[in-house]
């Protein structure tokens, strides 16, 4: 395609009566990257002195809290960890932790001992550099696997339970073909897992084995249901008599977290605490070893987050949005989500690009939420529809800004995606945008109208309005793993993979803002429309019926995952980590729009407050 010449527009903003609107200081220009063929046109935005002509539209406000995140302090972050001498210990400690893997081989270690390696590199967030020697255990674990379990020993060992579950969990998750089923062998006549409490440590380590591996179960299990009903009982019993020890903190971060609303990256930081607290008492060097190999690849790690957190910065400066003081800035926390489960310095562009991708979703659903007429929405999305950057004359100014915005975006995401996979997919996105977008008018329509649609007419939007494909698509593409066409329909649209992401990302969403919604006059969502199909039920009874629908759902998407389709792993790994951040998010109330105390203590500890060597 030949290159097409650049654009500019002059936009009108005087008057300065419109309270959404900020005067601009002298001119603001926004400008991205430009590229190699095949070219894509990106413009260039001339802001003029005043603000946008006041308008005598009456339009509805939300009440999200401003930016939490101020730009002169993420441009301050020190980005201390990025020095050769640091990149020089970490390798020398990779070869010693790498020494320590070959050692359980020469020293005949037991099943059990290589599968707590396996487990402590994982936990810690350093198991990438450890790939090859973590396969070799595992295969070396799956030879003493069967249907009865797996010993802590070898030979004629009796499985036993600790190890037959840490073993299931971490096989499982690595794809070995293992059954559940050897659970059953574990329990009394009385359908109990322990036929006594002595509540010894190691019977309550046993039994949070236990709990974990029941978070990873797949839709139907049964005995996976029972294992976690007994677990969670007895976790929670014990909790008061060991309250304060590094056990209890283990104990309660995964009983709240679970593992489909935990992240990684989370987890490695609060498991290197409680990890340290252990290896301080200890004499053994190679857990010191494994324990300052974690805390380095931590600080160094979060000095190139920081880093690309101030790309973001400017680019949201540049972009000229922030002017419209009706829309949410949430890059940073757009930002947080990602690296929740992405970590590689070679991915960068996966991060940057979804917390691109979900800053412009936001400011979107907040003109179709809220601040939009329906006349302006329909003109909107014709718009996005033509992608002809000529013809947004007759969009109203705030929304020239976000078009250009946007344009860019998606723009510079399909460059960046034909590097990794040798395609162009502009045409591809562009559909999948579309569709999106035309979600979310439906649901401005359905406000207009004074709307509720069935419980299914919902669903079937709200799959596609959630954002799941619209947030994992482009970005997952440009992840350096080849993705191709022919596979796409097993990865995307139709698949039954993004089918149910779409569900879960809008069940979390509703179930966990309807109440807020409706008070700016928006009624729709699944819970009102479950309870207009079922006009005899209670607003608690809508509630238990969605979450324990999520949580089928949920099993349902484990196994999709985990399942050999001949989709990369890579992809899908990065994609259900975005399926659990958005768990996360939502997992006590609106992370996005009203961040709570604990989203905010996340983000400081991952991205800001470095680990003490």
């Amino acid at each position: 395609m030949a290159s097409i010449s650049l654009s500019r527009f002059t936009l009108d903003f005087s008057g300065l009566n419109n309270p959404s609107i900020q005067k601009p200081s002298n001119k603001l220009r926004m400008f991205t990257r430009v590229f190699p063929k095949p070219s894509r046109r990106r413009l260039d935005l001339i802001v003029s002195k005043a603000s946008i002509t006041a308008q005598p539209t009456e339009r509805r406000r939300n009440n999200h809290h401003p930016n939490l995140w101020d730009d002169n302090f993420i441009n301050s972050l020190p980005r201390a960890y990025e020095g050769p001498c640091y990149v020089e210990r970490a390798q020398t400690l990779i070869r010693e932790v790498k020494e320590i893997f070959n050692g359980m081989s020469t020293q005949n270690s037991s099943v059990h001992e290589r599968l707590s390696v396996v487990d402590k590199v994982e936990r810690l967030g350093i198991d990438r550099h450890f790939q090859k020697e973590i396969k070799e255990a595992l295969d070396y674990v799956y030879r003493y696997w069967n249907d009865k379990g797996i010993a802590n020993g070898e030979g004629g060992a009796c499985p036993d339970l600790n190890t037959t579950a840490l073993a299931l969990r971490i096989l499982r998750l690595h794809r070995y073909d293992v059954s559940s089923g050897v659970l059953e062998n574990f329990k009394g006549k009385d359908g109990q897992f322990l036929s006594s409490y002595s509540q010894s440590n190691k019977e309550i380590k046993t039994i949070l084995n236990l709990f974990r591996v029941s978070l990873i179960a797949f839709h139907g299990e049964k005995i996976m249901e029972e294992a976690k009903a007994f677990a969670t009982r007895y976790l929670e019993q014990v909790l008061p008599k060991i309250n304060g020890s590094n056990l209890s903190r283990e104990i309660e971060f995964n009983l709240h977290y679970g593992w489909h609303t935990n992240v990684p990256r989370l987890e490695a930081r609060n498991y290197i605490d409680i990890y340290g607290a252990e290896t301080s008492r200890m004499t053994c060097e190679s857990n010191k070893k494994i324990l300052d190999l974690a805390k380095l690849d931590f600080n160094m790690v979060q000095s190139v987050q920081q880093r690309e957190l101030q790309i973001l910065a400017k680019w949201w400066k540049e972009s000229g949005v922030r002017q419209l003081t009706f829309a949410r800035n949430r890059y940073v926390e757009f930002y947080f989500w990602a690296v929740g489960g992405s970590v590689e310095p070679k991915d960068s562009t996966f991060r940057i690009g979804f917390a691109k991708i979900g800053s412009l979703v936001t400011v979107i659903d907040d003109i179709y939420d809220t601040y939009g007429t329906l006349d302006e929405l329909k003109i909107f999305a014709e718009a996005i529809e033509r992608w002809d950057p000529s013809s947004i004359d007759g969009l109203p100014e705030y929304m020239k800004v976000v078009f250009i915005m946007f344009y860019n975006m998606v723009n510079e995401i399909t460059q960046a995606i034909i590097k990794t996979q040798g395609r162009d997919t502009l045409d591809y996105a562009r559909n999948a945008w579309n569709i999106f977008i035309n979600s979310y008018l439906q649901e401005a329509k359905w406000l207009a109208a004074s709307y509720i649609p069935t419980f299914e007419e919902y669903m079937e939007n709200g799959k596609i309005s959630g954002g799941a494909r619209i947030l994992i698509l482009q970005p997952v593409l440009t992840l350096d793993t080849l993705l191709p066409q022919n596979l796409l329909p097993k990865f995307d649209f139709p698949s039954r993979f993004l089918d149910i992401m779409g569900h879960t990302f809008r069940l979390s969403n509703d179930i966990n803002t309807f109440k807020v919604e409706a008070t700016r006059g928006e009624e729709a969502s699944c819970v009102r429309c479950y309870m207009r199909d079922n006009p005899n039920s209670t607003e608690e009874e809508a509630l238990d019926y969605l979450n324990s629908f999520q949580d089928e759902l949920l099993k349902e998407l484990m196994w999709e995952y985990l399942k050999k389709d001949g989709v990369p792993t890579y992809s899908k790994d990065h994609a259900v980590s975005l399926s659990r951040g958005i768990q996360l998010f939502y997992k006590e109330g609106d992370g996005f729009s009203a961040a709570t105390r604990d989203i905010r203590d996340h983000i400081w500890k991952t991205l800001v407050q470095h680990i003490t060597m």
